[in-house]
């Protein structure tokens, strides 16, 4: 069984698409592609994919992960083209590498997020940013499923950091207008500290509030180095194993099974 990690994007209005309907979308990909999925067992078998750590809904995404497991094996850059063929445009598939290690979602450790704040002046990004970097717990609410939850959002910020600059053309909302925009590096943790929990914060500790809805993209996701403060690419040790001729996930499995 050979098994093919993908690296996928949401982009432009597909960013409002939920995760169940990406799914809907990917499935109906893969039969078009006539890739030979493996299934699982059971009364009602399902293509095995696995996904990690999606991005919310109404927030872009450069970096979106999923494993897929086959019966026979196929080239995955020639798999990665045919079903990017075969989705919406804006649900590209972008990367494909061969399962060569373990633990793909052990790597998805932190992600960097772009906020573009329209209508807000970057020298009050700014002075927001300041007072968020300093403080040394911010406490934010979220209605969860058990009903209101307050913890801190401010633990799980690697770095937060300010510019100025001009939305371009290819943006979710495209305008000569200038605006803030935020730069986030954001632990994976328990609970889950999202984007839109740190815009709370910002309005907690600053009284930042833009006059309208955030433009959010996940940039990367993968390890956070703490020496360097930046994430890496998770998909690298999988390269770095094809270059050096290491066995992939299932021929090391194959190799461990008692005869």
């Amino acid at each position: 069984m050979q098994r093919i990690r993908l690296r996928y994007t949401k982009r432009g209005r597909l960013r409002f698409t939920s995760h169940r309907d990406f799914q809907r979308a990917f499935e109906r990909a893969l039969r078009r592609a006539e890739v030979p999925m493996a299934y699982s067992a059971g009364f009602t078998p399902h293509p095995k994919v696995s996904y990690a750590n999606a991005a919310p809904t109404g927030t872009g995404s450069e970096a979106e992960y999923l494993e897929i497991a086959l019966t026979a094996e196929r080239d995955p850059d020639k798999l990665r083209e045919l079903l990017d063929e075969s989705m919406p445009v804006g649900l590209d598939i972008v990367d494909a590498v061969e399962a060569r290690t373990s633990g793909l979602a052990d790597r998805l450790t932190a992600s960097v997020w772009e906020l573009r704040l329209d209508g807000v002046a970057p020298e009050d990004a700014e002075r927001a940013v300041a007072a968020f970097n300093a403080a040394e717990s911010v406490e934010v609410q979220r209605m969860a499923k058990n009903g209101l939850r307050t913890f801190d959002a401010r633990s799980a910020v690697a770095s937060l950091e300010a510019s100025s600059g001009t939305i371009g053309p290819q943006a979710d909302r495209p305008t000569d207008q200038a605006c803030a925009i935020l730069r986030l590096v954001v632990r994976h943790v328990t609970p889950a500290v999202r984007p839109d929990d740190v815009l709370s914060g910002l309005r907690a500790v600053a009284d930042l509030a833009p006059p309208v809805a955030v433009a959010v993209t996940r940039l990367a996701q993968g390890l956070f180095d703490e020496e360097t403060g930046t994430v890496t690419d998770p998909l690298a040790p999988d390269r770095e194993a094809a270059v050096t001729g290491n066995p992939t996930v299932a021929e090391a499995a194959a190799a461990k099974a008692p005869a």
